[in-house]
């Protein structure tokens, strides 16, 4: 089998300003603490393939714009809208009152693995990822709704958390399209 790839023309990509008119995917990305500035571009770029509706930065995340989250967003950070709060704590308090379903995704005591998540019990989800060594923190994982686990199969027990968002949100924008 012989396939062409596909030129930019043929993928018909909306621009920046086309994307933040759009209509976006009922959720929410909270970064709680990344440290690594190709993490957080990371996750802008798949925000932006997925069309999430935002990104919450927090505590010690980087914020846009530097250079080293652009190396991995390739302009993501213009199209998708980010807030930053000092502390991830406050920014869960604040989705909780909007009325999200807030999921960290963690490995806890009685999980939800991702399989057996149903996306649509939920009209608005907010998914919190946490610090490459510590993860979620705890006081932020109390006020989550639930936690969300991938499951493995391997030696290795974690994702890095640009793989883990990615896994995650195409599962949730899967789920979403096949109820519609």
């Amino acid at each position: 089998m012989t396939s062409k790839k596909r030129s930019m023309e043929d993928l018909n990509r909306m621009n920046a300003e086309d994307f933040k008119q759009s209509l976006k995917y009922p959720v929410v990305v909270v970064l709680d603490n990344v440290r690594s500035m190709n993490n957080v571009g990371s996750v802008f770029r798949s925000c932006d393939a997925f069309r999430i509706n935002e990104i919450y930065l927090c505590g010690i995340t980087a914020q846009p714009p530097h250079k080293d989250i652009e190396k991995t967003a390739l302009g993501a950070t213009q199209s998708v809208k980010w807030t930053y709060f000092n502390a991830t704590v406050d920014a869960v308090t604040d989705l909780i009152d909007d009325n999200y379903a807030v999921f960290a995704v963690e490995q806890v005591e009685q999980s939800i693995m991702l399989d057996e998540f149903d996306i649509n019990k939920y009209e608005k989800i907010a998914l919190i990822f946490g610090n490459e060594v510590l993860g979620v923190e705890q006081d932020v994982i109390n006020l989550c709704h639930g936690c969300i686990e991938i499951p493995q199969f391997g030696t290795k027990h974690s994702l890095n958390i640009s793989v883990s968002v990615g896994i995650i949100l195409w599962h949730a924008i899967y789920l979403y399209n096949r109820k519609q």
